[in-house]
């Protein structure tokens, strides 16, 4: 039941759809309708607000951790991998917006730091350096949430892991598009509008 319950909780935090919003509120219409057509903070950059990208950023990684961290305190240590996942899943599959959303990427970064810290920030820190020498922000996505499962074998425990792995297999479905541009040579850059 406390893992049901977890799950729950990720998923209603996680469906939050922040980037669509915030640019909203801010007068810029639909975010759905520009560049990729996701709600996350690299989309949200395209409307050439920074400041809302930021935001965004910083509200999806928000939720993630958020269902974390409080379902490890309501519910135990092992419902907060599950709820960090679901969170995840909430993103992508937003029930509000037609079960579509975003890539999960904050939102998977925010719930690795609230399950360990020291295994989110360091995959926060590959995604900044890949994102430095690349600037590609699916690549810095796709090498960091690869190197998540390492970085919580070694710092955390199996169960930080396994949510590691989870995340990262979503991730990676839902990049599918962006890993065949990468392929092709025509994956956009950081701030290039499409």
């Amino acid at each position: 039941m406390s893992l049901a319950l977890a799950a729950l909780l990720g998923l209603a935090l996680g469906s939050i759809p922040f980037g669509l919003l915030l640019t909203r509120a801010a007068g810029l219409g639909d975010v759905r309708r520009i560049g990729s057509g996701n709600i996350g903070a690299t989309n949200v950059l395209r409307t050439g607000r920074k400041d809302l990208a930021a935001a965004t950023l910083l509200l999806d990684g928000g939720k993630g951790a958020a269902a974390v961290l409080l379902a490890g305190a309501w519910l135990g240590p092992l419902a907060a991998p599950v709820a960090g996942v679901a969170a995840v899943v909430g993103h992508m599959f937003t029930p509000w917006l037609g079960f579509a959303g975003g890539k999960g990427v904050a939102t998977g970064l925010g719930a690795l730091i609230g399950a360990a810290w020291p295994v989110g920030l360091a995959a926060c820190a590959t995604w900044l350096a890949v994102a430095a020498v690349a600037r590609i922000s699916s690549l810095a996505a796709l090498v960091s949430f690869a190197a998540a499962p390492l970085y919580a074998a070694a710092l955390a425990d199996r169960w930080t892991a396994a949510a590691a792995v989870a995340i990262a297999a979503l991730v990676y479905v839902r990049h599918a598009g962006n890993i065949r541009r990468l392929r092709a040579g025509t994956e956009p850059r950081i701030g290039e509008r499409r």
